[in-house]
């Protein structure tokens, strides 16, 4: 094959992984992500009804990482995210029939079945393999950042046509289309490949979880992975904190979760640029940094009355936020995981990485119930920065550890020649 038909085709798969990637989760947290205030009336639920739909996602969802990433070993990506896509469509348009708020909890846990089990590890591992040795940095932050700007257009697509019917129900039917036509081109474009020639047996599974768990820095890295998505989840926030701490209209809110949304995109693509050429570890120390400062002069009510300051503060803790997600996949090499476990070792990060799927947003949740407006909200954002401390030094002793078992590697390769 010349070349440049490789290259359009690697480009053609890349672009359709990132949307693929995007669009699935739209349905399930963009919508709650941009449209928080709106998504509450809509359903006449609280901030506390909310965050148990998504907790309910996240006990369906740890179980599907294990399993998940165990099919992502075994089977074609194509099938399985081209699956996941057509199915959580259908709970979209389920969602579109305004079913009971007892009815939406079991529909939370049908898109944790469907969006993790079937569809996660599989674009991992995808993307890990179109990244190659040399740029895993880029190649995690353009799908990252990718995703972001899927988010962000989407997301704008979705706000303009609320800001024009003000009928939500018409946005979560256009959204629930959008995610068909997705699956349509993960079938028509992304490589029909079996992952690996010879499958691997169930009773294998088991053995090469039991390699991984005995390396150390897998265990670091998933301590990396819950400080940052717990940071993620706290995202949420963002719209309604504009409607009820700087007073926007719910059509200005949801303007902030968008705006947010482009910011997204535009530094995960940054973050995976600088981590190949410099270090991904480092990257991911300096987006804590950030969170870090960010959510102490929100938190701390540092000048909330200038609205210009805050809205800087938010732009600054959600870089920060966004740049440790782009790149927090982006060292499975640093921490010397095969490229054969590559589903497998996915599936056990994510299972306890992505833990705060089932108690950050209760949490979050109570603590804007429980102390409405302004202070529940500096308590989210002094949440924020608890997490992100943990997940700098966290990040730091990752780096360490892995610098001295490259060190150990290279001198015992020397010693052997």
């Amino acid at each position: 094959m010349p070349v440049g038909n490789r290259n359009d085709r690697r480009a053609i798969t890349l672009f359709t992984l990132v949307v693929a990637g995007e669009t699935i989760f739209f349905l399930p947290f963009v919508l709650a992500r941009i449209f928080r205030p709106t998504l509450l009336e809509y359903f006449s639920i609280t901030n506390t009804e909310l965050g148990i739909w998504f907790s309910v996602y996240g006990v369906v969802a740890m179980g599907a990482y294990l399993v998940g990433g165990s099919l992502a070993d075994r089977f074609s990506a194509r099938k399985l995210m081209a699956l996941a896509l057509w199915l959580t469509s259908a709970g979209g348009f389920l969602m579109f029939s305004l079913p009971s708020a007892r009815l939406m909890i079991w529909l939370y846990a049908f898109w944790g079945f469907t969006t993790i089990c079937l569809f996660w590890a599989a674009m991992i591992r995808a993307t890990r393999i179109w990244g190659g040795a040399g740029f895993q940095g880029r190649a995690f932050g353009w799908l990252e950042g990718g995703r972001g700007a899927v988010a962000a257009l989407l997301g704008s697509a979705t706000f303009l046509l609320y800001s024009q019917i003000h009928q939500f129900g018409w946005v979560i039917l256009a959204t629930s289309a959008l995610t068909f036509l997705a699956g349509i081109m993960v079938w028509v474009l992304v490589p029909d490949y079996a992952p690996e020639k010879v499958r691997v047996k169930w009773n294998e599974v088991v053995q090469r979880s039991l390699i991984l768990l005995k390396i150390p820095s897998i265990w670091l890295l998933i301590i990396v992975i819950i400080c940052a998505y717990s940071g993620y989840k706290i995202t949420d926030d963002f719209s309604l904190f504009a409607k009820e701490v700087l007073g926007f209209s719910e059509v200005h809110a949801a303007g902030v979760g968008t705006a947010a949304l482009w910011l997204r995109a535009i530094v995960a693509i940054l973050a995976g640029i600088l981590a190949d050429r410099f270090s991904r570890v480092h990257v991911i120390v300096l987006s804590f940094g950030l969170t870090i400062v960010g959510g102490l002069l929100i938190g701390l009510g540092i000048l909330n009355s200038v609205l210009g300051f805050v809205l800087m503060n938010l732009t600054i803790t959600a870089a920060g936020i966004y740049g440790v997600r782009a790149l927090y996949f982006a060292v499975l090499e640093e921490a010397r995981i095969p490229l054969v476990l590559t589903g497998t070792a996915v599936g056990i990060i994510s299972f306890a990485g992505f833990a705060p799927e089932i108690f950050v947003s209760p949490l979050m949740g109570h603590l804007l119930d429980q102390n409405p407006g302004v202070v529940g909200h500096k308590h989210v954002f002094l949440l924020l920065v608890i997490f992100a401390v943990v997940g700098l030094v966290t990040s730091l002793g990752f780096s360490t550890f892995t610098s001295k078992v490259k060190l150990q590697s290279q001198c015992n390769h020397e010693n052997a020649d």
